[in-house]
């Protein structure tokens, strides 16, 4: 990568995050963020392998059409990396506009791999956020703790199948906030998907919780968008944008149609009282390390594929 290459990213990455502040959401086409994601380390052969990625993702531990992993980062920009966190259950709660029947459930999905976490596509999407959300001013989440420098992404690698005797739903839960400050969604492909399927709804604060995406007010839709292409992304400021998807939908309704997603939640640490308090270490993954650099808007280079040590204990 030359110093050319990696500054127009940068200066076109700028110019992403500053529709990202004036909007509060902001859409980035696949074929634009494969350049980006290049400029940021991830390589030809990495960019193809993260299609394939999703195929043996076990089943969800609450959802029948759904089969999933995640894993857990600290984005460290004191030490300008990203590194892995050690486990945690999951839990997402009413209080956070996420009302489904395991609202406030301790959910435990089976962790993400090296195949995921070490992919250089993979750890490009981490600078490409770092990059998107540093920084950027939000409405405050309650018992966040806004004064730690540390902030947590827990990653959802997802897909979601609908067959002939199940109905897929990429939101089951309807309009919904997802209990962080900052949510990227990349899409990583789909099979036998029709192409009006699981398109997503941006919607006022003051929609109310769990409509149905069909039955939201039209008054108070802000948006929509449709991941189609390989690496379509969007990302929301949470907290100040709700948001719903319709179904997938089949092409031939005899065979399963399917959509690969990597979901990217970012918050900061919680405080005591929170759903979450029991599950926030940050504690660095023994058994499946992994750090990268993060790049600053500043920097004039990256490392293509650069990983950093991971600080012994690195708790904060």
């Amino acid at each position: 990568m030359n110093d050319s290459t990696f500054n127009d990213a940068m200066s076109e990455i700028t110019e992403i995050r500053a529709q990202y502040v004036r909007e509060r959401s902001v859409f980035v086409e696949g074929a634009r963020m494969v350049r980006l994601l290049k400029a940021l380390g991830a390589t030809d052969a990495d960019l193809e392998k993260i299609k394939l990625v999703s195929d043996d993702l076990p089943q969800d531990p609450t959802l029948p059409f759904r089969k999933s992993r995640n894993g857990r980062f600290c984005f460290d920009f004191e030490n300008s990396r990203a590194y892995r966190l050690e486990f945690q259950p999951f839990a997402l709660s009413a209080e956070e506009d996420f009302v489904r029947h395991d609202s406030g459930q301790t959910r435990i999905f089976e962790e993400i791999g090296d195949d995921l976490q070490m992919n250089t596509a993979l750890q490009a999407l981490l600078r490409f956020k770092s990059l998107i959300f540093r920084g950027v001013t939000t409405a405050h989440r309650p018992k966040l703790d806004y004064d730690s420098p540390s902030w947590i992404c827990t990653l959802f690698n997802l897909r979601t199948i609908s067959t002939p005797e199940l109905q897929g739903e990429p939101a089951l839960e309807g309009v919904h906030s997802d209990g962080v400050d900052h949510t990227m969604t990349t899409f990583l492909g789909s099979e036998n998907m029709t192409a009006d399927s699981a398109v997503t709804f941006l919607h006022d604060m003051r929609e109310r919780n769990a409509t149905r995406w069909n039955q939201a007010d039209p008054k108070l839709l802000v948006g929509q968008c449709r991941h189609r292409h390989f690496l379509d992304t969007l990302i929301v400021v949470d907290h100040e944008r709700k948001h719903s998807l319709s179904p997938v939908e089949a092409v031939d309704k005899r065979l399963p149609a399917t959509r690969d997603m990597l979901i990217f939640f970012t918050r900061k640490p919680v405080l005591a009282g929170h759903i979450s308090h029991p599950y926030d270490s940050l504690k660095a993954h023994e058994r499946l390390p992994m750090a990268v650099e993060l790049p600053s808007p500043t920097q004039k280079r990256i490392r293509a594929g650069a990983d950093v040590p991971v600080l012994e204990g690195a708790a904060r």
